[in-house]
């Protein structure tokens, strides 16, 4: 934490026993994926668009039976267990009961001792934090990753190309034909790695969470002709992907035409969105 007792607050205390907990389940973690890959066994992979977890420092330490040891060991330093806990932020990667139904099932799968890994994306901002000023609900962004966050395994070179508009065409090659994919946008996925742990037992699961980033960060060419905003334009488009978690879309999407008037059809976009509402 490169900090000395003399201004070692409530938050450093909270990030530093956070991370030797973290240790602890990297030990777990890894000793789980090495069992499953040696037992060659069929895993479980839990894809959504919301995990809503939790905190993680006290359901880690009750899941490895360590509460008490922590708690012990940070009153001798002068440091409560129960206000350090409040330190840690919410992972605002949701905003209602999929996020939650999400986690209780990665909890539970972790205590199963299933071989299951969860894949979501990696918000950089909470859909809204309620605030109250002068009687009324305001709703502001949740900066959750604002001091970075401790339970996460950044994976540089776990990377993919992912590949947005453009347009397809066929090709022969050695007398089979296949589709090539050309033009459009390309972004980069990273992933970061959150070891959730089961409950009595040593089993330690993966969340794997996806950011979007840029193929591109900069645009010398467009700096140097004077366009600023086009120099940056390519990292802004792609980190906006993973930027906020989107509101679901109301429950009726799709207008209603009375045959007899009915001009034009629906646009595919609100086709496919009607058909996910119902």
């Amino acid at each position: 934490m490169a900090s000395s007792r003399f201004n070692f607050d409530s938050f450093k205390a909270y990030m530093a026993t956070s991370y030797t907990v973290r240790d602890r389940l990297l030990e777990s973690w890894n000793d789980t994926n090495a069992h499953f890959d040696a037992q060659n066994v069929k895993r479980v992979n839990y894809l959504s668009l919301e995990f809503l977890m939790g905190r993680s420092m006290l359901n880690a330490m009750l899941n490895m039976d360590l509460d008490g040891n922590y708690a012990q060991a940070l009153r001798e330093i002068g440091f409560n267990l129960e206000s350090l806990v409040e330190e840690e932020k919410d992972a605002a990667l949701g905003n209602g009961g999929l996020g939650r139904l999400a986690a209780c099932f990665l909890d539970s799968m972790a205590t199963l001792d299933l071989p299951a890994w969860g894949y979501g994306i990696r918000y950089n901002y909470g859909i809204f934090k309620q605030l109250i000023k002068d009687g009324a609900q305001m709703e502001v962004p949740d900066y959750w990753l604002t001091f970075g966050n401790p339970w996460e395994i950044a994976r540089q070179d776990v990377v993919y190309p992912v590949r947005f508009y453009g347009s397809t065409r066929k090709v022969v090659e050695n007398g089979r034909e296949r589709t090539v994919w050309e033009g459009g946008e390309e972004v980069l996925a990273m992933a970061y790695d959150n070891p959730i742990p089961g409950f009595d037992t040593y089993n330690t699961i993966n969340l794997r969470l996806w950011r979007a980033m840029p193929r591109k960060e900069f645009d010398f060419g467009s700096f140097n002709s004077g366009d600023y905003h086009a120099s940056v334009l390519a990292r802004e488009r792609a980190e906006n992907i993973s930027a906020v978690r989107a509101r679901p879309p109301p429950p009726c999407t799709v207008p209603h035409f009375p045959h007899p008037t009915l001009t034009t059809s629906p646009s595919p976009m609100l086709l496919s969105l009607g058909s996910v509402s119902q």
